[in-house]
């Protein structure tokens, strides 16, 4: 828009619209022009980049689903970690075929590292005991020593799950072979079948 004047205009002829023609009430609390870049419409925000304003997931919306996955992952829910992937699998596909639109691909990759590394905590939680967890890291591949030494830490586990260690005795390709799609790969695919249906963004997933 123009100027903030002109965007005046354009909000108080659609609010009439709306209340004459359509019969509903437009909430001028919610209502008003600022920059599209302040600006929060049904989970997505936006931003200005080479010019052009693009979409991006709102700050609210993505603290929304990091709370949903912690329930997912979360200790108390006892339940198998097939069965965990299988409910994670569930939400990260019915979210990215949501926020497809957003032009931000980083941050599905930042959901995907935060994630896995939850559920290496999940996993470091189960294992309870050290000489469990020393059993359970050599069969993963970590030495002996290593694997004893880092089994007794009295280090959280929330800083286990993000250790170098932990993370290579579950890398990616693990949480793959179990089924875990993830953020980036479902994201990935909704922007794909846009792709090969020949339209932008905007085009709906069906």
């Amino acid at each position: 828009m123009a100027s903030e004047r002109a965007g005046g205009r354009v909000l108080e002829s659609v609010s009439a619209f709306v209340s004459r023609r359509l019969k509903l009430k437009v909430n001028l609390d919610k209502s008003g022009v600022y920059p599209a870049s302040r600006g929060a419409l049904l989970g997505f925000g936006f931003f200005k980049r080479d010019g052009k304003i693009k979409v991006r997931i709102d700050p609210m919306a993505k603290k929304a689903a990091k709370k949903r996955i912690k329930e997912i992952t979360a200790r108390s829910w006892g339940i198998s970690m097939g069965k965990r992937i299988h409910a994670l699998n569930r939400f990260i596909s019915g979210w990215c075929a949501y926020f497809g639109f957003a032009q931000t691909p980083s941050v599905f990759a930042e959901f995907d590292e935060w994630l896995r590394r939850r559920l290496r905590q999940v996993h470091w939680k189960q294992w309870k005991r050290g000489r469990t967890r020393a059993g359970k890291l050599q069969s993963l591949g970590i030495p002996r020593g290593q694997a004893r030494q880092w089994a007794y830490t009295r280090k959280g586990s929330w800083r286990i799950a993000g250790s170098a260690v932990l993370s290579r005795a579950l890398p990616n390709a693990y949480w793959a072979s179990l089924g875990l799609r993830g953020f980036e790969r479902s994201y990935g695919h909704v922007r794909e079948v846009w792709r090969t249906a020949g339209c932008g963004p905007a085009c709906p997933v069906v």
